[in-house]
């Protein structure tokens, strides 16, 4: 049965408008950005199918190119869509951290890292510099490492704060084949980092991590040294 035969409620644009996104399944936002399917799927089928492929909706969307324009029902006009509704999230996160909307709220800036990083398929650190009212100075990936590991110099890490006149730093990293558990070597760096910030006057307000389909947070989570 073809969408527009679907009952109103049922039809993904209409669910959207009638009762919010929060009601729709990542297969229904998909969809929508898809907007037709192939002669024997709806755009429904064909979301649902991509998304089990490759493991969820992260996934695809943090996937290689050519892999994903490999797929049957996938050609450069819907893959340009799928990147464009990315992208336009990614840039209305970036506007409310700019004006210090949304620093205040660990969820808006985990969405926000979580954009940044998903598509890094090595593990790499990165830095958000913040003024006092937590207005976003700079974002910047500061290291790049192997598929599991990365090496971070803090003192580097504290030179890039001072260059951008931070008071206050945000740090970040990936786990782009594992979840976002932390490693001992996490909780190490953390410490070390808070320390050393301390030092300077500078406040480190979180360490974020990003996993292949979680991000955590440390300050969110009261995991040392912000429990």
């Amino acid at each position: 049965m073809a969408i527009k035969d679907w009952h109103e409620d049922d039809r993904p644009r209409e669910k959207l408008l009638k009762f919010g996104a929060v009601h729709l399944t990542d297969a229904e936002i998909l969809a929508i950005f898809l907007r037709t399917g192939t002669q024997s799927q709806s755009a429904i089928e064909l979301a649902r199918h991509l998304i089990t492929q490759f493991g969820s909706l992260a996934e695809l969307l943090a996937a290689p190119q050519d892999i994903v324009l490999a797929c049957h029902g996938i050609g450069p006009a819907k893959y340009s869509q799928i990147l464009a509704s990315l992208e336009m999230g990614t840039r209305y996160l970036d506007s409310q951290l700019k004006t210090g909307q949304a620093l205040g709220r660990s969820q808006a800036v985990k969405d926000y890292i979580s954009t940044q990083l998903r598509g890094e398929h090595r593990e790499v650190f990165a830095v958000l510099c913040l003024d006092n009212a937590l207005n976003l100075l700079n974002f910047e990936i500061l290291f790049t490492g192997g598929i599991s590991s990365c090496s971070v110099c803090i003192k580097h890490v504290l030179r890039h704060a001072l260059s951008h006149a931070a008071s206050q730093l945000i740090v970040a990293h990936n786990h782009p084949h594992t979840n976002a558990t932390p490693s001992t070597a996490d909780n190490l760096l953390t410490y070390e980092l808070k320390k050393a910030c301390d030092l300077l006057d500078i406040a480190l307000v979180d360490h974020i991590i990003v996993g292949r389909n979680e991000t955590l947070s440390y300050a969110e989570s009261c995991l040392a040294p912000f429990g």
